[in-house]
């Protein structure tokens, strides 16, 4: 907001200028339908703006604080004595959270339930519940799929250190959770080495104007938890994700157990808790046991160790490509129907060296079929489709700009979801001895 300031400006011609900023902002969000339902919510953006407002107004014209020129300040000057006065007041938001705060174990906040008071965990963000204050200053706020405990807060955390993490109901309330500056950032899953894509968060990537700006690979380790006291011979009743349950298939088989499918694992782990049920146990992390009070009955049981799920880490705005590390960049895009599109739209990168790490195809949702003339039946109907792809270059790197140039002279469609750091850290799996308890 306040980079368009022009030198200099009186406070009257400030304050006009921020007044404007606001309005037009919150205007243009509320013109689209989606953010039709949130308009309390930009009420509270357009209080919180305009007192912030007010409060570098008290400080600004008392200059001389700060070292600068009130008469004569620059561009350069208005933003750093701006800033400055934004982080002082951040701060004093900061101290006053920080009293509240919990203690923090590697990377992620402690948190001591009983079974009984799972009241004392933070509640999950849907698609309808916009009221929370947004966090200011260099604390992250990250927005994961799920309730504490699930893998996609460990990927939040192992993405974010010392993030905090904001669950949400659905991946669409991640989304917009982002666009509504109610948090910094969204680590989602898209794919895993199991069980292939998640298909949901590719179309929300369509939908939605966020940025991919990382990745991050986590190792998952499924655990079989109950109730104290319960041995796992007892449970009559399994719940979990449906991937989960599929991903422990033989281990569950030998316990001969009745398999439920819930939304999430860690939600399965605190249904548990809640309810008391000891003839049921639920597959899901160490740190939903750790969290929600359960013992792990038995440790890795998911049938393949090499059990992986790649995230996405989305922001607000994309961050600047470079060439001094290795980069990924996603796009998608569509093709007309004709012989041979396809492997043109791959020889693009071929043709220059760029090696594709993925490539996933998704049907349209406004245009799922076309029609086209066929000589000898009169019309024929086909599949009309998307195209993601993931290719190892920045585009910083005139090889994947002269690529994405190329592919624009025949696809009528083509976007950058985001250009990124690639995932190098190793992704370690337990071995089959280093897990204790299977179930054999």
């Amino acid at each position: 907001m306040l980079a368009t300031l022009q030198p200099a400006p009186s406070w009257p011609t400030f304050r006009k200028l921020c007044q404007n900023e606001v309005k037009a902002w919150s205007s243009a969000l509320l013109a689209r339908r989606r953010y039709e339902i949130c308009s309390p919510f930009f009420q509270q953006v357009k209080a919180r703006m305009v007192t912030a407002v007010y409060d570098v107004k008290e400080a600004a014209w008392n200059m001389p604080a700060l070292g600068l020129d009130s008469e004569a300040s620059g561009s350069a000057q208005w933003q750093s004595a701006c800033a400055v006065l934004m982080s002082q007041w951040a701060t004093s938001l900061e101290e006053k959270k920080a009293e509240e705060g919990s203690p923090i174990f590697n990377g992620i906040a402690s948190v001591t339930v009983t079974r009984g008071d799972l009241t004392t965990l933070p509640k999950p963000l849907s698609v309808t519940d916009f009221a929370l204050e947004p966090m200011h200053g260099s604390h992250l706020r990250v927005a994961y799929q799920g309730v504490p405990g699930a893998y996609s807060e460990a990927a939040a955390h192992k993405a974010y250190p010392n993030c905090e993490a904001v669950p949400c109901e659905q991946f669409e309330a991640a989304f917009q959770a982002v666009e509504l500056w109610l948090v910094d950032r969204a680590v989602l899953p898209v794919e895993n080495s199991l069980g292939g894509s998640i298909h949901r968060n590719y179309d929300l990537l369509l939908r939605h104007r966020l940025h991919i700006v990382g990745e991050i690979q986590i190792a998952v380790h499924h655990c079989l938890l109950g109730l104290p006291g319960v041995k796992k011979e007892e449970l009559r009743r399994v719940m979990s994700h449906p991937q989960a349950l599929a991903q422990c298939e033989l281990s569950l088989s030998k316990l001969k157990v009745t398999r439920e499918a819930v939304d999430d694992t860690a939600g399965a782990a605190q249904f548990i808790a809640a309810h008391n049920l000891r003839d049921t146990g639920a597959v899901a992390s160490s740190r939903a046991a750790e969290i929600y009070g359960l013992d792990i009955l038995a440790d890795g049981i998911q049938d393949d160790l090499d059990n992986v799920t790649r995230f996405m880490m989305l922001a607000r705005e994309p961050i600047i490509p470079r060439n001094d590390r290795p980069f990924k960049t996603s796009i998608v895009f569509t093709l007309e129907e004709g012989p041979g599109v396809l492997f043109k739209a791959l020889a693009v990168f071929a043709l220059r060296n760029i090696n594709l790490t993925k490539i996933e195809s998704r049907p349209q949702r406004k245009r799922p079929l076309r029609v086209v003339d066929d000589a000898n039946n009169g019309t024929a109907k086909y599949f009309d489709y998307l195209f993601y792809i993931d290719f190892e270059a920045s585009m910083a790197d005139p090889r994947a700009q002269n690529a994405l140039g190329h592919l624009q002279e025949f696809a009528t469609f083509v976007r950058v979801l985001g250009s990124y750091p690639m995932d190098m850290t190793p992704v370690s799996s337990p071995s089959r001895a280093e897990s204790k308890d299977v179930i054999s």
